[in-house]
């Protein structure tokens, strides 16, 4: 037994996940972990492009970009999967792209036109042919690995430590989690659900909002392997949407789907035109519709704010010189700062209005005809 009075020393989970975080940078870095542009040629600076910048730092893409110095491009490549029906199965590194400006295996990325932001697949002549099945793992998808990763760690160590203070007051990390484990299930499970039927929904409720508020907060984070705007990416939203509604569609009874298709109206709003049915099974797809987007809108706005406001140093540099450009920097860093703050609280709100929308679909799902 160790005495209390003894240092720390890292938990066998602390060490297997610090293992497989290093694995994962190691299994992502094909030979060099910081891949530049060898075949840069010398050119005129290009004129400060705010718009492009923005975008670049919010949307996804096929490498994980941590910095620009001079011509170089610091970031890490990440496996692309594509399948082509004329060439079968593909698998290689982003790096191959040299950040999007060469072409491999008859493959390139598309940086305008309706493909833009795509992996198209050309012929000897450079003709696009089509579109392969993409199935890369992109920065998005790593975002998510890693906050896997994460919250794998906090609750195998809060299952840890409720295991050994059974009966006891928590401690260490299970104090913090514990309460909002609490909350979520008696201000928004059984309030929305009921006493006896919002057991069945707590796992999937506790994973919805945990997953959603770690992505949020590690979102902010601007260092690698943290700061992937996962949340601000619609198909992962649309994802999380995409649950609740099947679980909702799942659970209803009888009495839900009545609502729906004879609800309890004049009966003038249903013959003969069925117009309140129209609205309410329009209402059964508008409702995770609205959860995918609110989220998504967000978190998407957030980062931009951010960005933007950076991005207000470089424009005023170019436009005015650099003496109005550092003079504005206070400016932007202070509103930056400020953002990020407001951007944790707004992560803790969205997370939990994704929470409580959800738990109130399953209650109306779910409840008894009165």
């Amino acid at each position: 037994m160790l005495k209390e009075n003894n240092p720390i020393k890292l938990s066998k989970l602390t060490k297997l996940t610090v293992l497989v975080l290093a694995s994962l940078v190691i299994a992502l870095s094909p030979v060099k972990l910081f891949a530049a542009d060898e075949h840069a040629v010398e050119q005129q600076p290009e004129e400060f492009d705010a718009g492009k910048f923005v975008m670049e730092h919010v949307s996804d893409a096929f490498d994980w970009h941590i910095a620009t110095i001079g011509e170089t491009h610091i970031s890490i490549p990440l496996p692309i999967i594509l399948y082509s029906n004329s060439s079968g199965w593909h698998l290689f590194w982003s790096s191959r792209f040299h950040h999007g400006t060469a072409t491999y295996n008859n493959f390139r990325i598309a940086h305008d036109g309706e493909n833009a932001g795509k992996i198209e697949e050309i012929n000897e002549h450079g003709e696009v042919i089509g579109l392969p099945i993409d199935l890369s793992l992109t920065k998005a998808v790593a975002g998510i690995i890693v906050s896997v990763i994460v919250l794998l760690w906090i609750f195998l160590n809060v299952a840890k430590s409720a295991k050994q203070n059974a009966g006891k007051a928590p401690k260490g990390i299970q104090n913090l989690v514990e309460p909002i484990i609490i909350f979520i299930r008696d201000e928004v499970a059984v309030p929305a659900i009921g006493e006896e039927k919002s057991e069945k929904f707590m796992p999937f409720l506790l994973t919805l909002f945990f997953f959603i508020l770690i992505n949020n907060l590690l979102g902010l984070i601007p260092i690698f392997p943290f700061g992937a705007n996962v949340t601000g990416n619609i198909a992962v939203t649309m994802v999380l949407a995409l649950f609740t509604f099947v679980i909702t569609t799942i659970s209803a009874n009888k009495h839900y789907w009545k609502e729906i298709y004879n609800p309890d109206v004049p009966w003038w709003l249903k013959f003969p035109i069925p117009l309140m049915p129209i609205v309410e099974l329009s209402g059964v797809f508008t409702k995770p519709f609205v959860l995918m987007v609110r989220l998504f809108a967000n978190m998407m706005a957030g980062h931009m704010i951010v960005t933007v406001f950076i991005s207000l140093i470089f424009i005023f540099s170019q436009l005015m010189g650099p003496a109005t450009g550092a003079a504005v920097s206070v400016v932007s860093i202070v509103f930056s700062v400020f953002m990020t703050l407001l951007d944790v609280l707004v992560s803790f709100i969205q997370a939990y209005v994704f929470t409580l929308l959800s738990a109130l679909y399953f209650g109306m799902a779910t409840q008894e005809h009165h």
